[in-house]
């Protein structure tokens, strides 16, 4: 690393002014010694890849990719890893020698959340997925690799809750599919995956799904908890919203770029402060 040059980041959106991304790459930096700068950059809703362009004439090494753009940037990406091809979508990007390699660090910020932050190991355990759209596939495969008991996925549209379950054949014996109202018995883990929070609804599931050893996690976050975070407190499990899967992925991207992973505790107690 240069002692003069200052590698410059940045995360894309429409909207963007509410990004956090900004604060936790400042603190990661400093927190690892690294010389980065790390901006917002509001992309037109028609000029994603104009955007990325002009990036990387400009020499950015790399960015973040937030709503709307995740699926404009997995087209952009002249190589996918992995979990950016299983999850559909990228949200990191890397400029490297003429390559815009696309990632998906999603899934591994929500595990790494579940497991390292709430204490919750993911092996052999039941776990509940609510909703079969863009953030639940991208959470698919980095739970998967925990090697649970059983991942059931319930959504309101069962079609396309098979449709998600048949993207990972190599696990098709862990895979369940259920109706909200058909998921039956006790969860170990239990994340809401849809925009039901967003409007102050939760998905129509049995209470039963819940029991006092239940982490019932909102991938959403705010300043107080989520409705459904207080319909599964009412019934007994521990909740957690989607903060610490937003610090944790932000860690895994900021490994990717600059080969040291941060530590996201202290900054995570900070953020819920």
């Amino acid at each position: 690393m240069s002692d003069t040059l200052t590698d410059k980041y940045c995360v894309i959106g429409n909207p963007i002014a509410h990004s956090k991304s900004p604060q936790i790459h400042a603190a990661y930096a400093v927190a690892t010694h690294q010389n980065i700068s790390y901006e917002r950059c509001l992309a037109p809703l028609d000029g994603f890849e104009a955007t990325v362009r002009r990036l990387i004439a400009e020499g950015y090494r790399g960015a973040n990719v937030t709503v709307p753009f995740k699926l404009e940037a997995f087209q952009l990406a002249t190589r996918l890893l992995d979990r950016a091809r299983a999850a559909g979508a990228v949200n990191t990007l890397v400029f490297d020698d003429g390559e815009i390699i696309g990632d998906n660090t999603d899934g591994p910020g929500l595990v790494a959340d579940i497991v390292r932050n709430a204490g919750v190991p993911l092996a052999g355990k039941r776990i509940l997925m609510l909703g079969a759209g863009g953030a639940a596939r991208g959470a698919m495969l980095p739970l998967l690799l925990e090697q649970p008991r059983e991942l059931v996925i319930a959504n309101r549209t069962l079609a396309t809750a098979e449709a998600l379950a048949r993207d990972f054949p190599d696990y098709a014996e862990r895979i369940a599919v259920r109706g909200f109202a058909e998921v039956e018995g006790v969860f170990d883990v239990v994340i809401n995956a849809t925009s039901a929070s967003l409007s102050a609804d939760v998905p129509p599931i049995p209470p039963s799904v819940f029991c006092q050893d239940t982490l019932a996690l909102d991938m959403m976050y705010g300043n107080k908890p989520t409705v459904f975070m207080e319909f599964a407190a009412g019934h007994g499990a521990r909740v957690r919203d989607g903060l610490g899967m937003l610090v944790e992925q932000a860690a895994e991207a900021f490994a990717i770029w600059r080969g040291v992973r941060p530590d996201t505790a202290d900054l995570l107690k900070s953020m819920r402060q």
